[in-house]
């Protein structure tokens, strides 16, 4: 594996760095506390062409970029935009809804709705999880009644990103409880669709300035043309999509997790304390250097993640080992970052605090810690 990066690839990265840090972080305390969706910056990456990224020039406008060089990109988004809710969206979108659309959907569909999702027009959700189907993710209640020209939907999506807003929701449900996981099927349902309602945006912990909320189907009538591959395949297609959305979401978390950690060692530097900067006491410094060591040994998974799915290698346990440890180490820099800032790490202006709460998300979205845990252990014969 070479992971060294050409010369465009570096300029690309720096623009993207360039465009976010211009363009995306403006009234960042405010809207994070207002919980404000930026429509604005939304059509702005649109514009930049983050959306459209790893989409076809048919849709996209532009040339499709190559895996690896998109990672880059979306950890550079990571790095130069600090609204960490925005590049969840962002991702939430690209790379379980899009992807999948892009991979697996007929021409009609991806010319019906990917230059719109490309274009920052519409906002695409991936409804999965339900009230009661959470880790146990396919036991999921949503039904699809087969009937005249098409499928009846019922039942309900909850903490699906951007459900309050979305235009155009890739539902899983089952045509057969009694199949199981193959009973789950993919569904593309407009928001204008009879049946299909939203409930209010839910308030959370962190990552606030994306919207979280649950989606309501009564009777939803969904043409079979609307039906994404064959019956049975959702099983599959959420399986590709999750390895997607793992390892470019968690790059965007890395690229945070580097800016987390230029702005602490900065602090370190100039804060003092009995006569000298605090980053001399072994006690602060030792907690830079792990906060260190956690950044690159996160990028060398992530990485071979990447590696992997632009080869078309499956990569479940090598995204299950990056989701975990990832994750879990965004958190505990995180919380490094909030003690050596200190008293003013816990004050809102100063963004530390926020990036932490941002973080423990991480370790539950899709996907949590020890349902990844379970997956590498599954993977290894246990």
């Amino acid at each position: 594996m070479d992971f060294s990066w050409s010369d465009e690839q570096l300029a690309f990265k720096n623009r993207v760095i360039q465009f976010a840090q211009k363009n995306l972080n403006g009234d960042m305390v405010e809207r994070d506390y207002h919980g404000k969706f930026s429509w604005e910056n939304w059509k702005k990456c649109a514009e930049f062409g983050i959306q459209g990224m790893c989409m076809p020039e048919d849709y996209s406008g532009s040339p499709a970029l190559d895996i690896m060089t998109a990672v880059l990109a979306m950890e550079a988004l990571g790095y130069g935009c600090e609204d960490n809710g925005l590049t969840l969206g962002l991702n939430a979108q690209m790379w379980t809804v899009q992807i999948l659309l892009q991979q697996f959907g007929t021409d009609d569909q991806k010319q019906r709705y990917l230059p719109r999702l490309c274009r920052g027009e519409w906002i695409g959700v991936h409804a999965l999880s339900e009230p009661n189907a959470g880790s146990d993710v396919y036991s999921l209640k949503t039904h699809a009644q087969k009937c005249d020209g098409g499928y009846m939907l019922n039942g309900s999506k909850k903490f699906v990103t951007c459900a309050p807003i979305c235009d155009l929701a890739l539902v899983f449900a089952t045509i057969d409880p009694s199949l199981g996981k193959w009973g789950v099927t993919a569904f593309l349902v407009e928001r204008t669709a009879a049946g299909f309602s939203t409930g209010p945006v839910k308030e959370k912990m962190g990552l606030r300035t994306v919207p979280f909320g649950e989606i309501f189907f009564e009777d939803c009538f969904v043409p079979e043309e609307d039906r994404l591959g064959p019956e049975g395949a959702g099983f599959s297609f959420s399986h590709s999509s999750l390895e997607y959305d793992r390892c470019f979401n968690l790059a965007s978390e890395l690229g945070t997790m580097e800016r987390q950690l230029e702005k602490t060692v900065e602090y370190a530097k100039a804060r003092e304390q009995y006569g000298q900067p605090i980053g001399k006491f072994q006690s602060v410094s030792n907690r830079v250097a792990d906060m260190k060591l956690r950044l690159e040994t996160a990028r060398l998974l992530l990485y071979k993640v990447a590696w992997l799915k632009e080869r078309g290698q499956p990569a479940m346990l090598e995204a299950a080992l990056l989701k975990l440890y990832l994750s879990e180490c965004f958190v505990a820099s995180g919380l490094d970052a909030v003690r050596i800032h200190g008293g003013n790490g816990y004050l809102t202006e100063y963004g530390v605090e926020r990036d932490l709460r941002d973080a423990i998300g991480g370790v539950i979205y899709a996907g949590t810690s020890d349902i990844q845990r379970n997956i590498i252990a599954r993977s290894l014969g246990l």
